[in-house]
């Protein structure tokens, strides 16, 4: 299957830092029209899509988050420079004179800045920046910047989608390339229903404590999970194999474990056999820190479900842009709809 780039664009160029969600919400949701009164809101900001299985003896939910790393303005000073807090954890070093929007009364473009190299010491020179070294510059004084910004509004960052050559670049695919492989695997189950009742969630808050899933895990109280989401692929200049996690076209992932959840192994056997089967190209994944929504969905029931995770090689997770192969994202897609369509065919005994 191909990959359709402008709606790809359109949900990883959506605003929506954690707790800030409604841009890239009201995307969904308007992208969703065609499944009615099946979609919700729940308390927390997630949207919930229910489609009827074949059989409604179990539930199967899968989650992929909506909230994109971003920053929340804490103070404004004197001269109308921006200071702020990270919202998710950002690789500081990225930061660097690069463009940002504010989000206030109306959405402002700044730019991230610190110290000049010029007139650091050499020791200054020799560390890796902070965060807390850097402010927002809006090119405007204190008097003009208030009339916009005020504490406690939401800052994203400022990338539209570009495509080289087989990849597409672009800030926030973690994790809109997995909103977008959500989003098309309810389009194919409106042709082939999936075996078991099944509830696609667009979390909230993921990145900073698995917030939203753990909610809607909660409510739903799935028998089966699939956490949706990126990983790291550091398949580049001076990676060592061990290093690597993931590829950039080899494939989709088929998570083993992360710092937040051991996948079930008998999740991890059907996901392999179901990839085997339809001849979908996979790889195992592996990822030493870092976790995702699939921590929540295997928690949050009583008992447990059986839970795994399907994942997007990316590079250059949690910087300014990222980096993912369109056939890794088209061979997730064909993984998780055949995973739910024949997952009452697999002998889920422990």
């Amino acid at each position: 299957m191909t990959v359709d780039v402008p709606l790809l664009a359109r949900i990883c160029e959506a605003p929506g830092a954690p707790g800030f969600e409604k841009p890239i919400r009201d995307l969904v949701r308007k992208e969703l029209e065609e499944f009615g009164d099946a979609v919700r809101v729940d308390g927390m900001g997630s949207v919930v899509v229910h489609v009827k299985g074949q059989s409604s003896e179990k539930k199967v939910m899968a989650a992929a988050h909506m909230d994109e790393i971003g920053f929340i303005v804490t103070h404004i000073d004197d001269q109308g420079f921006l200071r702020f807090n990270p919202i998710g954890g950002f690789d500081a070093k990225t930061l660097t004179a690069q463009r940002v929007i504010v989000h206030g009364k109306e959405d402002i473009v700044g730019v991230m800045g610190t110290k000049p190299i010029h007139i650091m010491s050499d020791e200054e020179r020799r560390k890796l920046p902070k965060i807390e070294d850097y402010f927002i510059d809006l090119g405007l004084s204190k008097s003009e910047v208030e009339k916009v910004v005020s504490v406690g509004d939401s800052v994203t960052r400022e990338r539209n989608l570009i495509e080289m050559g087989d990849c597409v670049n672009v800030k926030s695919l973690d994790n809109r390339a997995s909103v977008y492989l959500l989003i098309e695997t309810l389009r194919k189950l409106k042709d082939t229903p999936p075996a078991y009742d099944f509830y696609g969630v667009f979390t909230v808050q993921e990145e900073v404590g698995i917030r939203g899933a753990n909610a809607s895990a909660l409510e739903i109280q799935p028998d089966f999970g699939f956490g949706l989401d990126t990983t790291i692929a550091f398949d580049t200049p001076g990676a060592k194999p061990e290093e690597r996690c993931t590829q950039l076209g080899k494939g989709a992932g088929i998570k083993l474990m992360d710092s937040s959840v051991i996948c079930d192994q008998r999740m991890v056997a059907y996901l392999k056999s179901v990839a085997g089967k339809h001849e979908i190209t996979w790889q195992p994944e592996i990822l030493k820190r870092g976790g995702t929504d699939t921590a929540g969905i295997q928690r949050m029931s009583p008992g447990g479900a059986i839970a795994g995770a399907i994942s997007i090689p990316t590079r250059n997770v949690h910087q300014v842009i990222e980096m993912c192969h369109k056939d890794d994202i088209a061979n997730a897609i064909e993984l998780l709809t055949a995973a739910l369509v024949e997952l009452d065919q697999w002998d889920w005994r422990p």
